[in-house]
């Protein structure tokens, strides 16, 4: 009678094992701030893509106190590291601003085995005329920190320098403004901080425009939901 309901016992973790690994997501998200936010701008996305059984890790960095180099090195390393220990089999990134510029700047160095798509909203791929105008006002030095000094479009500009992308990337910007006096600066269509031309890279998979400005795009509805659509399928959806 024992050795029947150890049977039993034994039969039953066989089936059961398999259905509680699959409970693990294998797919995890990756979330970066922009520049001079916290990960508290990404809760709303970070919650759209949990439900949609996504793995979701919404990192915090001191976006204003070191430079994009070294932001890469230090976030984006820990971040693969987490991820692995709980057993991603793909880790995608979803980033704001300046933390595509993060992301751009560690992939041209390294290579990550499980790297699976990048979705960047509003990111200054060709940098920013706002930089340009103001990076040597001491207030904006000190909101800005010294990322914010390496986004311009002169030579300098550290995105500019980092040339085409060689990974799935899909991009998405705003054509809205809730600051007129930056747009007047910024030549053609633009979210308030970068304009749309400038969020454009060579390489990129996708590209698609939304209504949103720079400051809210991360927690839009429709950028969420192309978010999830270039993660799942690799394109935008077009309607």
């Amino acid at each position: 009678m024992r050795i029947r309901h150890l049977s039993l016992i034994i039969v039953l973790l066989l089936v059961w094992t398999p259905c509680l690994a699959n409970d693990q997501p294998l797919e995890y998200v990756v979330l970066f701030h922009g520049l001079a936010r916290t990960q508290k701008s990404m809760t709303k996305m970070e919650k759209r893509l949990s439900d949609e059984g996504f793995g979701v890790l919404n990192i915090g960095y001191p976006s204003r106190s070191k430079t994009i180099e070294e932001l890469a090195e230090e976030i984006i390393p820990n971040s693969i590291m987490l991820c692995r220990e709980k057993g991603a089999q793909k880790v995608h990134f979803v980033t704001h601003s300046v933390g595509g510029i993060i992301v751009r700047y560690y992939l041209k160095h390294h290579h990550i085995p499980e790297l699976g798509r990048v979705v960047m909203l509003s990111p200054p791929n060709g940098g920013s005329e706002i930089v340009d105008k103001f990076r040597q006002n001491f207030i904006f030095k000190w909101l800005n920190g010294p990322a914010g000094q390496q986004l311009g479009t002169g030579k300098d500009s550290l995105p500019k320098k980092l040339g085409s992308v060689a990974f799935d990337l899909g991009v998405i910007t705003g054509d809205r403004s809730i600051n007129l006096l930056l747009s007047f600066i910024i030549p053609g269509a633009d979210d308030g901080k970068v304009s749309v031309t400038n969020a454009k890279v060579d390489g990129m998979k996708d590209f698609i425009i939304i209504h949103s400005s720079h400051p809210f795009i991360m927690k839009n509805r429709h950028a969420i939901k192309q978010t999830i659509a270039f993660l799942r399928q690799g394109a935008f959806k077009r309607e």
